[in-house]
């Protein structure tokens, strides 16, 4: 009777865990055997194990680009992310302001960058905003007596670009966090603090974001993963095939993506996929690690 108490949770379970091994376990593991192999496109099916001679080439070698594509990953989810929550805490104090009129309908606009499809999104800023001909900011330009500029021509200016829309399309999501999360804080602790005198900036640092941190966190966690391996930005506005700019910029996330499908170097994309996957399990570790700590 007890062996089948056992047994019992494992039959109900088995469907479960066969799902999650082909759909999640399988591709990884498949993975890490590519990232073993020569496999590209010279090397179909006559493929040979060469060990760890991608992973030592991605991380060794210098002029590989994957050095200056972590690199510029890490800066991009930084700024990216600092930005964020900052603005979209003062956007949603400000929407939370008392007396605010039309405050749900400021709400409701805010959310359209965040429900368009993002391919339709980055289209219309590659074209309607950044295009040097026929682009929003470049008709500013001119019309201030300023000359034309190409956004996405270089590193710098495309990197910018690339953040700024990005930030256009991510904000209303932490905008609609942050100021659920302001919901649920008592308005008697404001009052107590105004009738001891506090300012806006005591009553944020003492009694607005002690309340909320715990509520946004797993939103901040979660976007910056989402921030960490975007693509379709910085692929769809520089480096989309038959519409290349002329910038260099990578993240790690398009360095794979050029290795596989571009140069069709399967073996060194797979392992510079693993080194993404165990960069993502290590942060996702410490991340929930700081989590239950702050509990």
């Amino acid at each position: 009777m007890k062996s089948k108490k056992k047994i019992t949770p494992w039959i109900y379970f088995t469907p479960a865990l066969i799902l999650i091994s082909v759909i999640i376990v399988f591709p990884i593991l498949y993975t890490g055997y590519i990232s073993l192999t020569n496999m590209n496109v010279f090397h179909w099916f006559d493929y040979k194990i060469i060990g760890f001679d991608n992973y030592q080439r991605a991380l060794l070698k210098i002029d590989s680009g994957f050095i200056k594509a972590v690199l510029t990953t890490f800066i991009w989810t930084a700024l990216n992310m600092v930005i964020q929550v900052v603005v979209a805490y003062l956007i949603a104090v400000g929407l939370n302001t008392p007396g605010l009129k039309l405050s749900r309908l400021y709400k409701t606009l805010l959310m359209f960058p965040w429900a368009m499809p993002a391919y339709v999104s980055i289209l219309l800023w590659r074209v309607g905003i950044y295009n040097t001909e026929f682009g929003l900011l470049n008709k500013i330009f001119v019309s201030l007596g300023l000359g034309k500029m190409n956004f996405l021509s270089e590193n710098v200016p495309a990197f910018i670009a690339c953040m700024v829309l990005n930030l256009w399309m991510a904000l209303p999501f932490m905008i609609m966090m942050i100021d659920g999360a302001l919901q649920s804080v008592d308005r008697c602790y404001y009052e107590s603090a105004t009738l001891d005198g506090a300012g806006f900036l005591v009553k944020n640092m003492y009694i607005t974001i002690p309340s909320i941190k715990q509520i946004i966190a797993p939103a901040v966690i979660m976007t910056t993963f989402t921030t960490f391996k975007q693509f379709d930005i910085i692929y769809l506005l520089t480096l989309q095939k038959g519409s290349l700019t002329g910038s260099t910029l990578q993240t790690i996330i398009t360095y794979a993506h050029q290795n596989a499908f571009v140069s069709n170097n399967y073996g060194l994309s797979s392992a510079v996929s693993i080194i993404i996957f165990l960069i993502i399990i290590v942060c996702s570790l410490g991340t929930n690690r700081g989590v239950k700590e702050e509990v």
